[in-house]
């Protein structure tokens, strides 16, 4: 397989998906649209993509095909895309988030699975393929918030018809990826769901989502709110985004077998110090610069739930834990924080709110050195 073609799949893959996630609550609030409805959009749209994702990921293990789920998903996350970065009617903009997170967000988890399955194919790293949807969410922020500086938000719908036809052609180009090797069983997934290591797990996963999926949501406004353009949050992602790249590449050397709730926890600490330290400092450029800290906090804690995940599920159901684990981290988590952070953000102000984040992040951080000392002495016993 051309290894450059599912690279540049990734790049422009990631591109669109950054308009969609870190650009759509600026052009909300650009078309008079309130934090606490903006909350309200996006909560239904997680609400929408709680079930979507594990729809089409079992859909993807059924019929044993990644690609032909991805070209479905993407050509209508094409369509609905431009017609949402065209709307500034509430209900209008109520209906097409909702649409977007049906198709869009499950193509995320299916992306992920290919990689992961392509590259193990391939003998090359997941971080290797990875990291170059990191670098085009990077370039594409870099981008977006400079035209919409330039031209407006107007502009936006352009921009994500572009990368969407640019990914669509690349995806077609992509070979086949079978979802699973055995045949699929429901009972495969029963010990999955009755381990007690899965439940800690995945509550785990969910509380240090939220903080981070409110940061994701509200960062744009709270530079925003704090003096900075559009410019400087696109400034914000790149930086976020371009440190994901070289901790992508990287992760490999950090993370070994049985190390991985370690790593989370790791992840935690990070997540505490860089959300207590924008609550504190009031300068935009310090909060833009703050996002460094992406690369240590959101890598190590993704690559971590992956691994640890697939040491759990079993073999043919892959792709669906794939989109259990993107469920909580774009859809049970997004409700959450989209709602709530909303209603905190006009309520106590960015500040309060990532105080609120910092200490969320914190009580998962206990809560993942409880769970690995659990774990421990059950091994010992």
């Amino acid at each position: 397989m051309k290894l450059y073609l599912l690279r540049g799949y990734n790049f422009f893959y990631f591109s669109m998906f950054a308009m969609f996630l870190s650009f759509l609550p600026l052009y909300f609030s650009e078309k008079g649209i309130s934090a606490s409805e903006i909350g309200m959009i996006l909560g239904t749209g997680s609400i929408i993509g709680v079930i979507s994702q594990p729809l089409w990921g079992m859909i993807s293990d059924k019929y044993k095909t990644i690609k032909v789920v991805l070209l479905i998903l993407l050509t209508a996350s094409i369509g609905l895309g431009i017609l949402l970065f065209s709307v500034s009617l509430l209900s209008a903009a109520f209906a097409l988030t909702a649409a977007m997170y049906f198709f869009l967000m499950p193509a995320d988890p299916l992306t992920e699975s290919m990689n992961y399955r392509l590259a193990e194919k391939s003998g090359v790293s997941f971080g290797s393929i990875r990291m170059y949807g990191a670098l085009g969410y990077a370039v594409s922020s870099y981008i977006i918030g400079y035209v919409g500086d330039q031209y407006g938000m107007e502009s936006f719908v352009y921009l994500y018809a572009a990368y969407g036809v640019i990914t669509l052609v690349l995806c077609v180009s992509l070979p086949e990826t079978p979802a699973a090797g055995k045949p699929v069983a429901w009972r495969d997934m029963l010990p999955f769901f009755r381990d007690k290591r899965t439940i800690q797990f995945l509550l785990l996963v969910l509380l240090m989502a939220i903080p981070h999926r409110m940061n994701d949501s509200y960062v744009g406004l709270y530079v925003q709110s704090l003096g900075g353009g559009v410019g400087m949050v696109g400034l914000a992602w790149f930086i976020m985004t371009l440190a994901e790249v070289v901790f992508f590449g990287l992760i490999h050397r950090f993370i070994r077998p049985g190390r991985e709730l370690q790593i989370i926890s790791l992840a935690g600490v990070v997540y505490v110090i860089r959300f207590a330290l924008s609550a504190w400092w009031d300068d935009p450029v310090a909060i833009v610069w703050l996002q460094l800290l992406q690369g240590l906090s959101f890598v190590l804690f993704y690559a971590a739930s992956i691994q640890y995940l697939y040491t759990l599920i079993p073999e043919q159901w892959k792709a669906t834990g794939q989109t259990i684990l993107a469920m909580l981290l774009f859809g049970v988590s997004s409700i959450i924080s989209s709602t709530v952070g909303g209603w905190l953000f006009d309520w106590i102000g960015g500040p309060g709110l990532y105080v609120c984040m910092s200490v969320l992040s914190f009580i998962g951080v206990c809560c993942g050195l409880l769970i690995q000392n659990n774990q421990k002495r059950i091994r010992g016993t």
